[in-house]
């Protein structure tokens, strides 16, 4: 079967990380699955530009205008916002047209335009969208937040007692927060969302989200209330559980915590902090043992200072083999993001034997089974709160490390690595997408 993916890169950010690795599973199944990019990184014999350098450079600019003019040519939301407005002729891509199916990962920036996925869907072929945030389903967002406007009020109601009935759906996007005292009723961010109603209602389409909470939000969406969405994760390739080298911890509790930018809103790291020093304070034995090691960039270094632990800030860690070195030199992966799609970190650092600490507010709950795998603490909105909660499963699992000898570290160990590789693992997950290969399929 000839499988035809799209992805803005082969290489920058999460998408197209984890987009590359689906590409090999489908590879390693038989399948012709090739990834048509604008931006090509690695020299993948598998990767094709879908353009010359200058006509993509034109249709990001030209991509890039209308947000720019819509946001008040704001640099703090110009890459918080995306309209689909402009993009390459994807439609007619000659693997595209041999293709039996096409699937869209995420192709803002001067990729693909809502226009031309209108042309793929009545062309007749089997697309699948996957959803790897929340934009497909919002007017311009990828990370609603607080916002409720895209929410259908029907379907809201009909879904009492699942988390989500208490919001207030306005059924449609506009008065965009993002767009501050500029927000409208008829901003881009309707205009956009009505372009999406047009264009879903074009064609045969299966999106799926990357996480059961992704597509949770996605059904009681006005924009794909109707539509068939499906839910499969991302793979991870694994080695074996042999091949894992573990490092002695020689007496300490050793955590990490990873992110791409430390500092990012999303991934609340003054909670960090916090419930890291409510520990040391509930712990007054174990204190000297504890130490953390971070991961990723961060734009103010401030924030490092009067950490309450002992700490070493490792900076970006782009390289794979450095990552899994750190993973298996610590005990405890910690997230304290506010929502995350599907957050890889705590899956690679569950499979190479770190026990995962994280709020139950997002994909988390699709990787951490409370008490066996690891550790879920409820999200509050109060900042005293949600640390004390993020405090107790910390501490829940600091206090499994110190107590427990090194067979029973081992048998978590593996329990952990085996729930990994039943969900996450490229072959199981490629068996997944090629069920929805098929015409009218759903799992």
């Amino acid at each position: 079967m000839k499988i035809a993916l799209i992805n803005k890169s082969d290489s920058t950010g999460g998408a197209a990380v984890v987009t590359m690795r689906l590409l090999e599973a489908l590879r390693a199944q038989g399948h012709d699955a090739r990834l048509l990019v604008a931006e090509r990184l690695t020299k993948s014999p598998h990767v094709e530009l879908l353009g010359e350098d200058l006509k993509i450079r034109a249709r990001f600019i030209a991509d890039r205008l209308p947000v720019a003019f819509a946001n008040r040519f704001s640099r703090e939301t110009l890459f918080k916002i995306d309209g689909a407005f402009a993009g390459l002729p994807v439609a007619s891509h000659p693997f595209v047209k041999e293709a039996d199916v096409v699937i869209l990962n995420w192709i803002n920036q001067g990729v693909l335009s809502l226009r031309e996925v209108r042309k793929l869907l009545r062309s007749g072929k089997r697309v699948l969208w996957i959803m790897h945030d929340m934009w497909n389903f919002t007017g311009i967002c990828h990370h609603a937040g607080k916002c409720t406007h895209y929410l259908s009020p029907r379907l809201l109601k009909e879904s009492e007692g699942d988390g989500l009935a208490a919001a207030e759906g306005k059924g449609e996007c506009g008065n965009c927060p993002l767009f501050g005292t500029h927000a409208s009723a008829h901003d881009i961010s309707h205009k956009i969302w009505r372009r999406k109603e047009k264009t879903y209602n074009s064609g045969n389409i299966t999106f799926v989200a990357v996480s059961n909470w992704l597509a949770a939000n996605a059904r009681r969406s006005t924009l794909l209330g109707e539509q068939q969405v499906e839910v499969i994760p991302n793979p991870f390739p694994l080695p074996e559980f042999s091949e894992i080298r573990r490092k002695p911890g020689t007496g300490k509790i050793r955590m990490i915590f990873v992110a791409a930018r430390l500092d990012d809103d999303i991934k609340d790291f003054p909670t960090l902090k916090e419930a890291l020093g409510i520990c040391k304070k509930r712990m007054p034995e174990l204190s000297d043992s504890l130490e953390i090691k971070l991961i990723g960039g961060i734009k103010n270094p401030t924030l490092l200072e009067n950490f309450p632990i002992r700490m070493e800030w490792k900076g970006i860690v782009k390289d794979p083999a450095a990552m899994k070195k750190a993973y298996e030199e610590s005990d405890i992966v910690i997230s304290t993001s506010s929502y995350e799609t599907l957050p890889g970190t705590l899956i690679e650092g569950q499979a190479f034997g770190c026990i995962p600490a994280a709020f139950s507010q997002g994909g988390q709950r699709d990787i951490i089974q409370p008490g066996l795998t690891g550790e879920l603490a409820e999200w509050d909105s109060d900042f005293t709160l949600r640390s004390e909660n993020m405090a107790d499963a910390i501490c829940r699992a600091i206090e499994f490390i110190a107590n427990s000898d090194e067979e029973d570290l081992e048998t978590q160990r593996r329990r952990m690595y085996e729930s990994v590789r039943e969900r996450f693992h490229p072959e199981v997950v490629a068996a997944r997408y090629e069920a929805l290969f098929r015409p009218n399929s759903a799992q």
